[in-house]
């Protein structure tokens, strides 16, 4: 007679929760993070935008829940109006002339001459000075008086513009000086995505007798296009949120005449002195819808063509 033996017990894998534990290790951080930086601060923005906040009920905590009033205030605004049209004009401004300029200079530099090392970390430069610097050295060369700007164009003969204090050319003056602020960023970006076009395609291509613009347009344009989009992206997610460059030359005026809704929450919740933090957060709750929205957009563009 053959006994049947019983089977062995399996002892629970400790391999399993292990590796649970260690990934939960590793991700906590990045969680904390997450939850201290982006999360609160945007749950507490929209209770700022939902509670009538003054200094008093700021400090006491006792603030009068309103709701969806304070966003009817900014909306029936007649600086609403401005500051997103101001917006729109600075914001689509800066990111089409930084990207023109910026892949300009991306091409010109991808030849790799002797010199081009040097002078795209001059190009840098704006890139690495602290904004308030350059703010203030725009500031200076757009005086009316004594700036360096008036002075070479009434060497030919231009008659002094107030760059600074017009309503005709605020917000000109303040998206030159942005404009000139990203172009290293977008220099540097789309520069790294030309270096990962192959150049035996630029061969083929001079073989079959394409020259320069046709190449442009044909290879480097349509191959840099994932580059692209994510160098947009961002320049308009950073530009719709610029406020010390334009607080720093204009305080958003003569008048709005250069307030964007950037710097109308800014001037609410701090540049008045008389702090006024609900329509402060409202209107910068605004910018973050308007990011997000055309950040789906750019998700969905992408999955568009990848899965074409």
């Amino acid at each position: 007679m053959v006994l049947a033996l019983p089977a062995p017990r399996r002892r629970p894998s400790t391999r399993g929760s292990a590796r649970g534990w260690t990934a939960a290790g590793f991700a906590a951080p990045l969680l904390v993070y997450l939850v201290l930086f982006y999360a609160y601060p945007l749950w507490r923005n929209v209770d700022l935008s939902v509670h009538d906040y003054t200094i008093r009920a700021f400090v006491q905590g006792n603030a009068e829940f309103v709701g969806l009033e304070k966003y009817a205030e900014i909306f029936a605004s007649d600086t609403f109006t401005t500051a997103l049209t101001n917006t729109a004009i600075f914001t689509l401004a800066s990111i089409l002339f930084q990207y023109a300029i910026g892949l300009a200079l991306a091409v010109f530099f991808r030849s790799g001459f002797r010199l081009s090392t040097l002078l795209r970390a001059m190009f840098l430069v704006p890139w690495l000075l602290p904004l308030i610097v350059s703010a203030s050295t725009w500031a200076w060369m757009l005086s009316s008086e004594n700036g360096i700007v008036n002075s070479f164009l009434g060497a030919f003969g231009v008659p002094q513009i107030n760059w600074l204090t017009s309503p005709d050319t605020a917000l000109l003056a303040v998206t030159i000086a942005n404009i000139w602020l990203g172009i290293p960023f977008n220099l540097v970006i789309l520069h790294s995505g030309l270096q990962s076009i192959p150049g035996d395609v630029y061969e083929a291509a001079s073989l079959d007798g394409a020259g320069p613009w046709r190449q442009f347009w044909s290879i480097t344009f349509p191959l840099l296009r994932p580059v692209s989009a994510i160098t947009l992206l961002l320049g308009l997610i950073y530009t719709l949120k610029v406020v010390d460059v334009i607080w720093v030359m204009t305080t958003g005026g003569p008048g709005d005449t250069s307030t964007t809704l950037a710097i109308w929450s800014y001037r609410e919740a701090f540049g008045t002195g008389q702090p006024d933090f609900s329509p402060a957060a409202a209107v910068g709750n605004v910018l973050i819808v308007i990011a997000l929205v055309f950040g789906f957009l750019h998700l969905q563009i992408q999955r568009r063509q990848e899965d074409s």
